[in-house]
């Protein structure tokens, strides 16, 4: 039997080729879509679809809003202007360390000088780490070029998606900027750009903020950390968290040595360094002399006046204002010059460069001495003269009226403002007020800010009982204000008493009466027999000026009559002469309030500010003529040019001769009359002149002196004239005023670097006798006469 055996096999059925091209098909299709969807995606995104693009004049100027500065007479930086407190200031390539640079590069770009805004190697990097790896940190792929891109025109991503779509754009922008820069140019743009937190914008506030230093002054180690903070500045922050910062500024130190340039030693010595920072916040309200900050602002960027924009009440302020406007270079400067573009100037955008007159160490020295009086001594004394009275800090004669002198103030509050516009009714505002004790700041000369729990109706009263002052100095020749100090504390009381505050005067306002009468013939020897002088109105009344601390019945010189400030002298030359005359003379020197023609005028009830009157005391040192406060000298643009100049405004008011007699007699106020005190409590030695004023119930206390290269002004007050001492001791100007002018001298003349002398002289001819042609000249005229008294003797202006 034969057996077949048959081998069954199963047929395979193996796949053609054409099946396998067709799938390599597909992929290089879909890889073309890709690459076409990608070439389409940055298309779209060069011509604005996709994305924001800048404009090409956009990215030709990516950063024009600097803050300009404000520089002193002696090359300080005093503060800066900035919108919304972003103090960046332009800084060039060339004065940044190469620290820095060297920094920069070696942590956060190493190809920089290699690649055209996007290094393919780091993005290659980052993509890995991120999508393959799933690393949080990839390890940076950016380059600096894109990380200006992104500071320039990216908005804050609010999720990874958003930002996954931001980097295209960015990638694109940086090329753009690669073709508008240089890379010098880039890095010098991305410094000035970056925000370092504390208002620190751009590397120049930075370096100022963090070590008070220059860009190009940053050693290795505070470049390092400088370049550190670029990676999170909040994070790392050396103020809150020096730890951490320190430790990301020695990550620096090794990618300089990476990139070779620091050794191993070098790198690993600076690791071992602790961090050290010089902080300096900058606030608008912590720096020198925010009082003139404040007044230069609304100064250069005033409007042309308009009526409609006042207030009826505002008559008087819209004159000045005009007058200012017409008159006053600096008045209105941004809107009446352009730039080359057209548009009008901004001190908050144009990193402008304005260069003031202030001195920064007579800044200083005068704040220092506005603190030591005011905190050291004065207001101790108001607290112990008001303490236990239910009025405080008002005044005995309204004590009455303390309620709704109070609710007046709490109606000129914002929270009232707030609380009436959200329709609440005066009822339940004043309950809040009164009953609501909220979380607040408040002011103390020993202890700066307080953190407490107070009512807002108590904080009001609580910051009344601090008194008020305005103090200025200048150069009486050039008049180049040197200090300016509107008040005890910016912060807390921002209302400026150099410049918009007016008080009167009181009998500061003597020597304007005394020159009339040198003007009109008389001589410091000229006189009268002291007593009671009754002058009659234009009513048809009698007027007759009380004279406390003076006796009567003897011959006195009109020189006697200022140095003791005697009111019966003073009344006796007021009938001499016209009050319309006087009126005039006023005007002449400068003070800008209409004064009424009135006998009682010569006691000085009109209102002027300090600003004001220390521009009409320069006339006595100036030969008669009056030299306007100037503010600042230049202004340049962002690239150096000069955009701006302002001279001295002068005006002549009265004679050489008759300046000469004033000199004389107001020097004798300080050798021994009611400013004496400069000499027997301030030692001061030098040649001087002044004059006290205090009004009346020692509500104003005044004191205005000069040497042969200062003059200076000082105003003493409670926020409301029924805020005052009651007793005279401490009310009257020789006390409240004077004392600021003794330390601030003594201070200066301390100072060597001020090259201030206190022996000084005024150019007086050494044949000129002040006396020449009186009948009573005599050497008696020379005998000083020690007041018992130091006061102007002002009780009431009528009797």
């Amino acid at each position: 039997m034969a057996t077949n055996n048959r081998t069954v096999r199963k047929k395979v059925t193996k796949p053609s080729g054409s099946n396998k091209h067709g799938v390599v098909k597909v992929i290089w299709r879909l890889f073309g879509l890709l690459v076409v969807g990608v070439i389409l995606f940055f298309a779209l995104i060069f011509a604005g679809a996709v994305g924001y693009l800048p404009e090409i004049n956009e990215l030709e100027n990516p950063i024009d809003k600097y803050a300009s500065q404000v520089i002193t007479s002696d090359n300080e930086m005093l503060f800066t202007y900035s919108e919304s407190d972003d103090n960046r200031i332009f800084v060039d390539y060339s004065d940044l360390s190469p620290h820095l640079i060297n920094a920069l590069i070696a942590t956060e770009d190493i190809r920089y000088y290699s690649h055209s805004g996007i290094d393919i190697i780091s993005l290659g990097r980052a993509i890995v780490k991120t999508m393959l790896m799933n690393r949080e940190s990839s390890g940076g792929g950016s380059t600096i070029t894109q990380q200006l891109a992104k500071l320039l025109y990216s908005p804050r991503a609010n999720n990874k998606l958003q930002r996954i779509f931001q980097k295209p754009v960015e990638w694109v922008i940086a090329a753009k900027l690669e073709r508008f820069y240089t890379k010098d140019e880039i890095i010098n743009l991305y410094l000035n750009k970056y925000d370092f937190n504390y208002n620190a914008v751009g590397i120049q506030s930075a370096a100022r903020t963090y070590f008070n230093k220059t860009p190009h002054e940053l050693n290795v180690e505070e470049s390092a950390m400088l370049i550190g903070m670029l990676k999170n500045s909040s994070l790392y922050n050396p103020v809150r968290r020096p730890d951490i910062t320190r430790d990301r500024r020695n990550v620096v130190f090794s990618q300089m040595q990476k990139a070779r340039h620091l050794t191993r030693q070098e790198a690993d010595s600076l690791k071992q360094l602790p961090l050290l920072i010089e902080f300096n916040r900058t606030s608008h309200v912590d720096i020198d002399a925010p009082y003139y900050r404040q007044h230069l602002a609304k100064i250069m960027m005033a409007e042309k006046p308009e009526r409609k924009k006042y207030a009826s009440w505002q008559k008087q302020q819209f004159t000045e204002d005009s007058l200012a406007w017409q008159d006053n270079p600096l008045y209105g400067w941004c809107n009446k010059n352009k730039k080359a573009d057209g548009s009008n100037y901004d001190i908050y955008t144009d990193g402008l460069k304005i260069y003031s007159t202030i001195n920064s160490r007579m800044q200083r020295h005068a704040e220092a001495a506005v603190r030591e009086h005011m905190g050291g001594y004065l207001q101790k004394q108001f607290f112990r003269e008001k303490a236990g009275k239910k009025y405080a800090p008002y005044s005995s004669d309204v004590s009455d009226k303390v309620e709704d002198l109070l609710t007046t103030a709490m109606k000129q509050t914002d929270r009232y403002r707030i609380l009436k516009k959200d329709g609440m009714s005066d009822a339940a505002i004043m309950k809040n007020f009164r009953e609501e004790a909220v979380e607040m700041k408040v002011f103390s000369w020993e202890q700066g800010e307080i953190d407490t729990l107070m009512t807002p109706w108590d904080s009001i009263r609580y910051h009344k009982n601090f008194l008020r002052t305005g103090f200025m100095a200048m150069d009486p020749l050039t008049g180049h204000v040197k200090a300016y100090v509107g008040g005890p504390d910016f912060k807390f009381f921002k209302y400026d008493m150099v410049t918009t505050g007016k008080r009167q005067i009181g009998s500061t306002i003597k020597p304007y009466l005394y020159t009339l009468a040198m003007e009109e013939g008389l001589t410091p020897c000229d006189g009268m027999i002291h007593g009671p002088v009754t002058l009659m109105t234009e009513t048809g009344e009698e007027w007759t000026p009380r004279n406390p601390g003076h006796s009567s019945g003897e011959f006195v010189s009109i020189k006697w009559g200022l140095q003791n400030s005697s009111n019966w002298v003073t009344a006796y030359l007021m009938k001499q002469f016209s009050p319309y005359a006087f009126a005039r003379m006023l005007q002449s020197f400068g003070l800008k309030t209409p004064a009424d023609p009135v006998v009682s005028l010569a006691l000085g009830p009109n209102d002027a500010s300090v600003f004001e009157m220390v521009g009409a005391y320069s006339s006595f040192i100036n030969r008669g003529i009056r030299v306007e406060p100037v503010l600042v000298t230049r202004i340049e643009d962002s690239m150096g040019n000069e955009v701006g100049s302002f001279v001295p405004r002068m005006k002549e008011i009265f004679s050489e001769s008759t300046s000469y007699k004033m000199l004389d007699m107001l020097k004798a106020v300080v050798d021994g009359g009611t400013g004496s005190r400069l000499r027997r409590v301030y030692n001061l030695k030098g040649q001087m002149g002044g004059k006290t004023g205090t009004t009346n119930n020692n509500s104003d206390g005044w004191f205005m002196s000069f040497t042969p290269n200062l003059v200076a002004g000082c105003w003493v007050g409670g926020e409301e004239r029924s805020i005052h001492f009651d007793r005279m001791a401490y009310g009257q100007g020789a006390s409240m005023a004077l004392p600021i002018h003794g330390i601030f001298y003594q201070k200066v003349y301390a100072d060597p670097e001020l090259n201030y002398t206190d022996n000084a002289q005024f150019e007086i001819p050494a044949d000129f006798q002040p006396c020449a042609g009186s009948e009573r000249y005599s050497s008696d005229y020379y005998i000083d006469n020690d007041p018992v008294l130091e006061s102007e003797g002002i009780d009431d202006l009528f009797n």
